[in-house]
């Protein structure tokens, strides 16, 4: 919405039919109303999970972005980002004319795609491969020599993503939890879990005493024509 950002002006909500979608969805429009957003700016539309045909949508995108100032902000989950970012270069947009800001897309998904044509559109998420670290670099290689020793598709061009990072932490994070109650007993567990910090892919994490959430970055990443995302 900023002169930064792009001053745009039209919001098209896009997701997959389930609970983080919906939710997300409301609270960016809460805050668009409450922006000043009329709300025949903003549309909210929903498909089921491995939606696969997005030409219809793609079509009502296209007329709603005719305007030049219109954005995605997409919770589209999974398998379904793939066909919707093929239709989406099909009917001749791009992050020029309509760019997407996603929620639930990275490196895995991308690699299904022609990403030159992708290039532009953003995510949002709280690790990218692209990570400037020592830890990352060494998480990357390690990964990507896993890939190939056991003979996984694609080998050691596979691609490490948000998901792959944090279920990776949390292992560790479970592990050293453990190690602190020196029982495997859940209760026990959880307690010792609590403002407990470790060391990720991603940077030094933290549990929350309360909700079993971590505080994590917060990055924006912008697609690149080789399909990894320069962090912004």
């Amino acid at each position: 919405m900023s002169e930064e950002g792009g001053s745009y002006k039209k919001f098209y909500l896009l997701g997959t039919d389930y609970v983080f979608s919906r939710t997300a969805n409301t609270i960016l429009k809460n805050y668009l109303l409450a922006q000043g957003v009329p709300s025949e700016n903003i549309i909210e539309e929903y498909t089921p999970f491995h939606h696969q045909d997005y030409q219809t949508i793609i079509s009502k995108i296209k007329r709603f972005a005719a305007s030049g100032n219109a954005c995605v902000l997409s919770t589209i989950n999974g398998d379904s980002n793939v066909p919707f970012y093929k239709e989406f270069i099909n009917q001749g947009l791009s992050a020029a004319s309509c760019p997407i800001m996603a929620f639930s897309v990275a490196e895995d998904e991308l690699r299904a795609m022609d990403t030159e044509y992708l290039k532009g559109h953003l995510a949002a998420w709280n690790y990218f491969q692209s990570v400037d670290t020592p830890a990352n670099q060494t998480f990357v290689d390690n990964f990507k020599n896993y890939c190939k020793t056991n003979n996984l598709p694609a080998g050691n061009t596979r691609v490490t993503d948000d998901p792959i990072c944090w279920s990776y932490t949390g292992l560790y994070l479970w592990k050293k939890a453990v190690e602190k109650a020196g029982s495997f007993d859940v209760e026990k567990v959880i307690e010792a879990l609590a403002d407990m910090e470790t060391e990720s892919p991603g940077g030094t994490v933290k549990m929350h005493p309360d909700n079993h959430h971590l505080a994590k970055p917060a990055l924006i990443g912008e697609i690149k024509a080789d399909g990894q995302f320069e962090i912004i």
